[in-house]
């Protein structure tokens, strides 16, 4: 009967953590302007991956970005391996919502990448719908700083 008092420590212990969860963010509607501004950047980034410019694509990306793990050489080593597979790549993304949330642009963006392999031909990559980034202005530029996480 080991095994009942250990499992009601993980229970006090869980239940303890639970406890020190921070409040529920709030969203805020995005100042006038940040969403046409957003996704211009958005579209110059695209430009950038189609064009397989991967130095062009990290451009707008801060050096600390991080989200899901991926940190900015993470995603260097992703576009790079995409680079050397496919002949060509193609990619659709359109900007869905932008709020503020503590201070931060939260944005949604819908999308799909496909690419061409030799002997194949035309293939989807990636394709998401509503998928959730973060973006700071430095200085006079927007960069995605992903969620920090």
């Amino acid at each position: 009967m080991r095994i009942l008092p250990a499992a009601l420590l993980v229970l006090l212990l869980c239940g303890s953590a639970s406890s020190t969860i921070a409040a529920p963010r709030l969203a805020t509607p995005a100042p006038p302007g940040t969403a046409e501004e957003l996704s211009a950047v958005v579209e110059q980034a695209r430009l950038r991956f189609v064009a397989r410019d991967a130095a062009g694509v990290l451009a707008h990306l801060a050096d600390n970005y991080r989200s899901g793990g991926l940190t900015k050489p993470d995603v260097r080593q992703q576009l790079l391996a995409l680079y050397s597979l496919y002949e060509q790549l193609r990619a659709r993304v359109q900007l869905d919502h932008v709020e503020m949330v503590d201070g931060d642009v939260w944005f949604y963006t819908t999308g799909e990448v496909t690419g061409r392999l030799p002997l194949v031909g035309w293939v989807t990559v990636l394709s998401w719908q509503r998928e959730p980034e973060v973006a700071r202005r430095q200085g006079q530029v927007w960069r995605v700083v992903g969620f920090q996480d």
